[in-house]
């Protein structure tokens, strides 16, 4: 059996709240770094969300 091609990265706010999704990606399609903006119910405000790795 093959692989899945998709993984799931963690997208943690750039508010330093330590908020975070998760989201799936396909590495081989899109190889560079996601970044949404999401909301943040911390701030509550919508905020720029960036890839991190999952530890």
């Amino acid at each position: 059996m093959a692989k899945s091609a998709t993984i799931a990265v963690k997208m943690l706010s750039t508010a330093d709240t330590g908020y975070f999704y998760v989201a799936k990606k396909n590495p081989r399609k899109k190889p560079e770094k996601f970044e949404f903006r999401k909301y943040d119910p911390v701030v509550r405000k919508h905020v720029a969300f960036k890839e991190t790795k999952i530890k």
